[in-house]
């Protein structure tokens, strides 16, 4: 949440245009989708659920690509200022961070309930 948190204050506070706070919105909401779609499917293989290969490799690529168009936004912005850059750069990754974190701590208190 404060990644997230965060970089949505920023981008409602910033001084760019609607289109390009739209960009940078989708870019997070696409990759945090991605980040926990990829988890899981790390998580299944890991586990020995079967997860197919096409599933397997579009996770990846998709967060591949957020990751790409977040760093391509970032270094074609040039109505923003490189502290800014940075910040919007670092809670992007916060947020990918926390919300694989949080799915897999999800996953792991259902397996103990299961198990109890």
């Amino acid at each position: 949440m404060v990644g997230v948190s965060a970089y949505l204050i920023g981008l409602f506070n910033a001084g760019m245009e609607l289109n390009e706070k739209g960009y940078y919105f989708a870019v997070l909401v696409f990759g945090l989708y991605a980040a926990v779609s990829l988890q899981k499917a790390v998580r299944d293989k890991d586990e020995d659920i079967p997860v197919s290969g096409i599933y397997y490799g579009l996770s990846w690529f998709a967060v591949i690509v957020a990751i790409s168009l977040m760093a391509i936004g970032l270094y074609n912005a040039g109505s923003i200022i490189l502290s800014e850059k940075g910040f919007y750069g670092m809670s992007f990754v916060l947020s990918l961070f926390a919300a694989i974190t949080i799915q897999k701590n999800i996953r792991d208190t259902q397996v103990a309930r299961d198990r109890d």
